[in-house]
């Protein structure tokens, strides 16, 4: 008869997200997961498979955080050019206050591109982005905030685009000044 498990894996895959995010993959070495998961190799193979198996469901943990808050900042009730300029202004603060953690996705991307389930994760979780946004372009539209030349889904795949280069630039150490002009100029793109 198995052990039962004696620790939390919601937990452990929250606590492993925070340091894959601060380290990067390759810099997360073992021991210093499990010490931080409090658990023994062991435990971290049985429940993950693997260091793979774990900062897959880290990375998926991020992956769909990112978007239902996106989901979330888009269905605020606010007028699109609100909601994005806070959503994009709101990034660039973080970035600007903590450059090396930047982003996640951005970091799993650059970091793994030769592994295909993480690029896999990362392309799926854009491709789900792209798809908020064009809803909330559409509604806009709808409401008459957005002019009926512009595609929502050209919109959307643009600003997809312009969200991960802005925050490539945080972790570039672009000042304030440098990314707010960056986001006045891509709501520009909406009049």
């Amino acid at each position: 008869m198995a052990r039962p498990r004696e620790f939390d894996t919601d937990v452990a895959v929250e606590r492993a997200m925070g340091l894959f995010w601060q380290l990067g993959y390759q810099a997360t070495a073992m021991p210093r997961l499990t010490a931080l998961l409090g658990i023994g190799s062991g435990s971290l193979y049985a429940a993950f498979g693997s260091k793979d198996g774990l900062y897959a469901r880290a990375l998926e943990r991020y992956c769909d955080g990112l978007v239902a808050a996106l989901d979330r900042d888009m269905r605020a009730g606010t007028d699109i050019r609100t909601a994005l300029r806070g959503l994009l202004i709101t990034m660039t603060t973080a970035d600007v206050a903590d450059p090396e953690r930047g982003c996640l996705l951005v970091s799993a991307v650059t970091e793994r591109a030769g592994h295909a389930d993480t690029v896999e994760r990362v392309r799926l979780t854009v491709t789900a982005m792209e798809s908020v946004l064009t809803e909330a372009l559409r509604r806009a539209r709808a409401r008459g905030e957005l002019s009926g030349e512009h595609s929502p889904v050209e919109l959307a795949r643009f600003l997809t685009t312009f969200i991960q280069g802005i925050r490539v630039m945080g972790q570039a150490r672009a000042d304030r000044a440098f990314l707010e002009s960056a986001v006045s100029g891509a709501l520009r793109a909406l009049d």
